[in-house]
């Protein structure tokens, strides 16, 4: 009974840690990926940095659709202290790497094929969209992506950028 409770506690975030989840407000939680360039990214030492984690998958409709206009944003910001770093869930690495071939992008792009990363951050909906601010605390957490939505990141990138 003992070691259920500790698995409950540990796998709904309770205890902090690893498993901390990223809520609005909350500091984000650290993590270090490996990237598409072939070293790791460390979230913790972009600190001073307003960075969008976007979570996609090579099989999502929507993801293939944002990740050119995620592009245009980065371009549009990134020399007033933001960047955005793609977070791929592909097991397959393969998969990521034959779309980013079609849907090239030139903001660092980041691999989870444990999805270890993705369940901190409740991933539950694909794309998910979060934003971090210099600080390093989480400031808005986006499920899903339609139409419009970029006008809401523009906003919120922009926001953030003049703290």
């Amino acid at each position: 009974m003992k070691k259920i409770l500790i698995a409950l506690f540990f796998g709904l975030g309770l205890l902090g840690g690893v498993n901390a989840v990223a809520a609005e407000g909350d500091p984000a939680p650290d993590f270090t990926l490996k990237s598409l360039s072939g070293g790791n990214i460390k979230l913790s030492e972009l600190r001073g940095t307003v960075v969008l984690l976007n979570f996609w998958a090579s099989w999502c409709g929507p993801c293939r659709t944002e990740m050119p206009l995620l592009d245009e944003l980065y371009q549009e910001y990134r020399d007033y202290g933001f960047t955005i770093l793609g977070v791929n869930l592909d097991e397959n690495r393969d998969q990521a790497n034959l779309l980013l071939d079609k849907i090239p992008v030139s903001f660092p792009v980041l691999f989870d094929p444990a999805n270890s990363t993705s369940e901190t951050y409740q991933v539950d909906a694909m794309p998910t969209t979060v934003l971090i601010d210099r600080n390093g605390k989480v400031r808005y957490h986006h499920r899903g992506y339609k139409d419009g939505y970029m006008d809401h990141y523009r906003t919120e990138v922009k926001e953030l950028v003049l703290e």
